[in-house]
C-alpha cells in the first residue's frame, strides 16, 4: 500500500507556521531510539527547506548510510541539502587557512549592538541580516577549532539575507566531539544563528529528555512510541512553539517508505465538501466482493469473501463519522452496481444521515429503492427506505423482512446484498442470547445465499465474545491521536490509518501503514 500522506507535506501545520515566521527560530527534537527523529529532520529539509539554503550537519550518519535508509534522498536536489560533517571537515582542512579576523574593540562592538537593536525596533530589517553573527562561536573557538561549524557559518552567510534552515543531528555528537557542554552549544546556535542570523535551527537530541536546556530554544518537540494491542505506533507531541498557536498538540506518525508523516492533517470532510462525481465501482472477483477501498481489498486478499460475515469492533472514542469513513466505500460499491443494503443501524446512526452521506454519489432513486433500514422505534414508514417494526407482530415482522429482502435483492435479476447489523441495537432490544441467535441465522443465510455480512460491535456488549467467534474476519477500529485507525485480529494485521484519499477526495479512502 502506498503510504500517501493526507496533506501536501505530512508536517503538522503548527510546526510549518512556527518555522515560517519572520526571523529565525530554534527547536529541539527529542525522543528515544527509533522514534523517527532523523527522519523528521530530513523531512523538514525536504519539505520546508530551499535548495542551496538548507543544511544537514551530521556527526554520526554518513551520506552512504543515509541513502541506504532513505533512498528518496538520491535525487540531486535532496542530496545537495545533506551536509555531512565528515565531508565538511575534509573540505575545511583542504582550504588555505584564513587569516584570523582582527579583534573588535569593545567600543566598536557596543556601537554594532546598538545598531542591531535599532534595526530590530524598525521591524523586518532585523530579521534580514547580511552577515552571520559569530559572537558565541568565537568564544567557543578560544578552546577548540571546530571546522565543521566554522565552515557551516560561512555557508549560511552566503545565503543571507534569505532565510536558511539548519538541522543538527545530533547535539550529543557535536558536543562530545569538541568536549562542549550541551548548554553552551545550544546557546551558540540560538544566539548566533536563530536570533541574529535569520536561520531556522532544528537540533536533534538523542534522548527523550532535554535535561533542562529547553528554556534556551523557541520550540520543543518530543517523539515517542508505544504499542497498541502488540502493534507499534509512534507519536509526535508539540510541547512548545513560541508565539505560535497549538490547536492540536499530538499527532500519530508513520515512517512508511522512509518518510516522516504526521497523520490526520486534513480537516474532517463535511458532506457539502465531498467529491460530487458519481462513484465508480471497483469490480468484484468471482470469489470476493470489493470493499470499495483498494488498499483494504489487497489486505483481505481480494475483498470480502462471498458468503462471509465480517465483524468490526468500534472503540469508545471513535465517532460515527470516523467509522463511516470505512463503511461508506463498501456501501457505495454495492449500490453503484445496483445491489442493495439491508440494515439494523447502531446507536448514534440514523437512516437520514446515511442517505445524506451516500445518495450524492449514486443515481437518483437508488437509495430509496435498494436500501432498507429496520427501525424498531418507528410505527409508520417515514421514508421508502425505512422498515417500521414498532407495532409489527411476529408474522407481520416476518412478512415485512421478506419484502425488504426482495427490494434490496431486486426482482428481475436477484443480486447479492450487504446485511449490515449494529449488534448493540439487537442486544438492547432482544437481549444477548437472542441477539446471538439472530447472528447465527444471519451467518447461515449469508453463507447460503452468497451475500456479505457486516457486523458492528460497540463497547460493553455482553455478547461480544460469542459474536466474534462466528465472524470470518474481525477488525478493530480505534482512534489514535484523533486519527481513525484499523487493524485486523482475524486475519492479524498491522495498524493502518483511515485517511481520505488526497487525490480522489472523500469518500475515497487510503489505508496508511503505521510503521
Amino acid at each position: 500500500m502506498d503510504p500517501t500522506p493526507t496533506d501536501p507535506t505530512g508536517i503538522p501545520p503548527e510546526l510549518v507556521s512556527f518555522l515560517g515566521q519572520p526571523g529565525g527560530r530554534s527547536v529541539i527534537v527529542k525522543g528515544g531510539a527509533g522514534t523517527g527523529k532523523t527522519t523528521l529532520g530530513l523531512e523538514l529539509l525536504e519539505k520546508l527547506g530551499e535548495s542551496g539554503r538548507s543544511f544537514y550537519l551530521s556527526t554520526r550518519v554518513s551520506d552512504e548510510a543515509l541513502l541506504r535508509q532513505f533512498p528518496w534522498l538520491k535525487t540531486v536536489e535532496s542530496r545537495n541539502r545533506i551536509y555531512d560533517a565528515g565531508k565538511i571537515f575534509l573540505e575545511t582542512i583542504a582550504e588555505r587557512e584564513r587569516e584570523p579576523a582582527a579583534p573588535v574593540s569593545p567600543a566598536v562592538r557596543e556601537r554594532l549592538n546598538q545598531a542591531r537593536d535599532l534595526l530590530r525596533t524598525m521591524g523586518e530589517e532585523a530579521t534580514r541580516p547580511r552577515t552571520v553573527d559569530r559572537t558565541q562561536l568565537n568564544a567557543l573557538l578560544q578552546r577548540n577549532r571546530m571546522p565543521e561549524l566554522e565552515h557551516l557559518y560561512d555557508r549560511i552567510e552566503r545565503v543571507l539575507p534569505e532565510k536558511a534552515l539548519l538541522v543538527v543531528d545530533s547535539l550529543e555528537g557535536v558536543t562530545h566531539k569538541y568536549a562542549l557542554e550541551m548548554e553552551e552549544m545550544v546557546m551558540a546556535l540560538q544566539k548566533d544563528l536563530a536570533e541574529n542570523s535569520n536561520t531556522n535551527v532544528v537540533m536533534i537530541l538523542e534522548k527523550p529528555e532535554a535535561g533542562g536546556i529547553e528554556y534556551l530554544v523557541d520550540g520543543l518537540i518530543s517523539l515517542s512510541r508505544e504499542e497498541v494491542d502488540e502493534r507499534r505506533i509512534r507519536h509526535l507531541r508539540l510541547e512548545k512553539l513560541r508565539a505560535t498557536a497549538i490547536p492540536r498538540s499530538r499527532y500519530a506518525v508513520t515512517l512508511a517508505g522512509g518518510r516522516f508523516r504526521a497523520l490526520g492533517l486534513l480537516p474532517r470532510p463535511e458532506p457539502t465538501e465531498m467529491a460530487p462525481h458519481p462513484w465508480q465501482p471497483i469490480p468484484d472477483s468471482r470469489t470476493h466482493f470489493s470493499t470499495g477501498i483498494p488498499d483494504f481489498d489487497t489486505l483481505l486478499g481480494g475483498g470480502f469473501r462471498r458468503g462471509s460475515y465480517n465483524g468490526f469492533e468500534i472503540d469508545v472514542n471513535v465517532s460515527t463519522d470516523d467509522y463511516y469513513r470505512l463503511f461508506a466505500p463498501m456501501f457505495l460499491n454495492f449500490l453503484s452496481q445496483d445491489r442493495g443494503i439491508l440494515g439494523v443501524l447502531s446507536g448514534g446512526e440514523s437512516a437520514e444521515s446515511l442517505k445524506d452521506l451516500l445518495a450524492r454519489f449514486i443515481p437518483p432513486g437508488t437509495f430509496d429503492s435498494r436500501v432498507r433500514i429496520t427501525d424498531y422505534f418507528a410505527a409508520e414508514p417515514k421514508a421508502p427506505y425505512i422498515l417500521p417494526m414498532l407495532r409489527a407482530g411476529r408474522e407481520d415482522a416476518q412478512r415485512a423482512l421478506q419484502n425488504a429482502e426482495r427490494a434490496v435483492r431486486g426482482d428481475r435479476q436477484p443480486q447479492p446484498y450487504i446485511e449490515y447489523t449494529g449488534f448493540d441495537t439487537l442486544e438492547y432490544l432482544q437481549g444477548d442470547q437472542l441477539a446471538i441467535k439472530t447472528l447465527f441465522m444471519g451467518v447461515e443465510r449469508t453463507s447460503i445465499m452468497g451475500d456479505v455480512g457486516l457486523g458492528l460491535l460497540k463497547p460493553g456488549l455482553s455478547s461480544t465474545a460469542e459474536i466474534v467467534n462466528m465472524m470470518d474476519t474481525y477488525f478493530r477500529v480505534v482512534s489514535i491521536d484523533n486519527t481513525p485507525c484499523l487493524y485486523g485480529v482475524r486475519p492479524r494485521t498491522m495498524l493502518y490509518a483511515l485517511a481520505v484519499d488526497p487525490e480522489a477526495g472523500a469518500p475515497h479512502v487510503r489505508l496508511i501503514p503505521l510503521v
